[in-house]
């Protein structure tokens, strides 16, 4: 799925910015590449304060609505594919995530209030994880 080393790159930096917790690394690779497969959009939150922060974050609130429909070429809820470029300096871990991804059938994650994320197969699945994260906010 990934033909460049820049492409790597790119999805290594999302990596990055997704989650801090290792063993989820691989875990969102295989969500992100299931989803490029299907040529699905990303709609990964950290692509879009890059883009409105210009790559200097933090973005300091919430994101909104309005947010996810901010016109960039990083918008990964607007554009289908990788952004044009990486959104930060990936470390080796994530790195190592996006060259060996775990195998999965997952097409969605969300945060679940502990700081790691809830995985789903089906859009379903993922709404009743949305769901639970929200009781829980």
């Amino acid at each position: 799925m990934l033909h460049t080393p820049e492409e790597l790159l790119v999805l290594a930096s999302l990596i990055e910015k997704e989650t801090a917790v290792p063993d989820e690394r691989p875990l969102i690779a295989g969500v992100f590449l299931n989803r490029l497969a299907k040529s699905m959009k990303l709609q990964t939150d950290p692509t879009v304060i890059y883009a409105i922060t210009h790559g200097n974050p933090p973005l300091g609130r919430p994101l909104t609505r309005s947010d996810l429909q901010t016109p960039s070429p990083y918008n990964t809820y607007l554009i289908t594919g990788l952004p044009p470029g990486p959104i930060c300096a990936p470390g080796t871990q994530a790195l190592d995530a996006a060259a060996h991804p775990a195998r999965t059938d997952a097409l969605y994650f969300v945060a679940n209030g502990s700081g790691g994320h809830s995985f789903a197969a089906t859009l379903s699945e993922h709404n009743q994880n949305v769901s639970e994260f929200r009781k829980k906010h």
